[in-house]
């Protein structure tokens, strides 16, 4: 990581780590990861993106270490959204930043660019469907099996459970067949939740995914944002081998056509082969190649 700078930022009430790359007078690209995952899943992506003339910025989500645990305890996806628009705000941003992200900060990036779509030239996200795919997919018998974790963060059981192993259990899982040493990965998280509140901060995205009680109305507009359709055309990118999310329901029979169908007009979906839910990093020619294509 040596060609990356590392910085902070405040914005939405907290103060944001990040990794950064690239020109500093270059178009933004905001990329935002997801769990179990740090700002390193981006690392070679951001090079690409360098290497393009973008400001690639990478930062650390609200609760992950070093970025601030909020006070309030807000995890809902319209936080996570309402970050992404003000982090674009606080980072200079202009109508030419495009906005990627993975896992929850898929969603984080359906919801920006819905509630935003001025601040966004292009889009992109990953391994997380529009929330109408998700809903469907997710009452499969063989999507529940996957989705064990979810239920786990549930239960009084979540901060005892979310440990080194259980990490790295997921990272195993969700990439299937890949036999490369995820350790250094996983130590990246383990740095990000180093604390009980860092833990707790990465469960509470999940409770605050099943119990409407903890949405505050402060993010209701955002929140909203996250489940409708927007008018910005999307990337969504999907690894065929996901072991988190299956491309089995996301994508019956190899056909991606639901979540095209559920995405605005013009946007493109795409199976990734070889690819396990860490797609960025299992494939990341492939992804690459992909992303700078649809940014050009």
């Amino acid at each position: 990581m040596s060609d990356f700078t590392t910085g902070s930022v405040s914005a939405n009430g907290l103060d944001f780590g990040y990794l950064a790359a690239g020109p500093a007078d270059g178009p933004l690209a905001l990329l935002l990861h997801g769990f179990p995952d740090s700002p390193h899943t981006w690392r070679h992506l951001m090079p690409g993106l360098a290497a393009a003339g973008y400001r690639a910025v990478a930062p650390f989500m609200r609760g992950y270490a070093p970025t601030s645990v909020p006070e309030d305890g807000t995890y809902q996806s319209g936080a996570l959204a309402a970050d992404a628009i003000a982090l674009h705000d606080a980072l200079g941003g202009g109508s030419d930043a495009v906005i990627v992200g993975h896992d929850w900060g898929a969603f984080a990036t359906y919801g920006a660019a819905n509630a935003a779509p001025d601040r966004w030239r292009r889009v992109v996200t990953m391994s997380v469907p529009p929330i109408s795919v998700m809903t469907t997919a997710f009452f499969d018998y063989e999507q529940l099996k996957r989705s064990f974790y979810i239920f786990v963060f549930q239960t009084p059981l979540a901060e005892a459970a979310l440990d080194r192993a259980f990490v790295e259990g997921l990272w195993r899982d969700w990439s299937p067949g890949d036999d490369r040493d995820r350790s250094p990965d996983v130590d990246h998280v383990m740095d990000c939740l180093a604390a009980p509140d860092n833990v707790a901060a990465a469960i509470g995205y999940y409770r605050a995914m099943l119990d409407p009680s903890r949405l505050v109305e402060r993010f209701a507009a955002e929140q909203e944002a996250t489940t409708r359709v927007g008018e910005l055309p999307v990337l969504y990118l999907h690894g065929a081998d996901d072991g988190c999310l299956g491309a089995d329901v996301v994508a019956p029979g190899g056909d991606l056509g639901a979540v095209e169908a559920a995405l605005p007009p013009g946007s493109q979906a795409h199976l990734v082969p070889g690819a396990g839910h860490f797609l960025q990093l299992d494939r990341p020619e492939d992804v690459n190649t992909r992303i700078l294509d649809w940014l050009a």
